[in-house]
């Protein structure tokens, strides 16, 4: 609460206004660079999104539950994009060692063309991170 009231009583200048503008619009290509990667392999953002989380976790797996949590979606909608992915041979399904839980693990498929996304992705975070850096300072005073 104490953040929120003093956000809302800091003047802002137009040098605050123009950074974070070009920054939300750095922030946006980048995203788009992303979709249309994913689309170029076949993929929606979100397969990719899940993709890239399953395999950024130190196991390699991931709960259906986990992975609603990091896409930031409800878990039936996890499950079912866990489910489309599955038909497509990108996903393979795993009983926990409770029984309990499944868990969600990459088929040698997926990690092929999550490789050659991440690898598109790295190089263009490379290339644009001078910017971001010099926009992050602007803003950051």
């Amino acid at each position: 609460m104490a953040a929120d009231a003093a956000r809302s009583t800091t003047l802002l200048t137009d040098e605050d206004y123009i950074a974070l503008a070009e920054f939300r619009c750095e922030l946006r290509r980048f995203h788009f660079f992303s979709e249309q990667e994913a689309r170029q392999q076949g993929l929606t953002p979100k397969q990719h999104q899940a993709l890239l989380s399953i395999r950024g976790t130190p196991e390699g797996r991931q709960t259906v539950g986990d992975l609603a949590r990091r896409l930031l979606v409800k878990p039936n909608t996890a499950s079912e994009l866990a489910a489309r992915l599955a038909e497509q041979g990108l996903l393979e399904r795993q009983m926990g060692a409770d029984g309990r839980v499944v868990l969600l693990e990459l088929s040698a498929r997926a990690e092929e063309l999550l490789s050659s996304l991440s690898s598109a992705h790295l190089a263009e975070l490379r290339r644009i991170k001078p910017l971001l850096k010099r926009l992050i300072d602007r803003i950051g005073g």
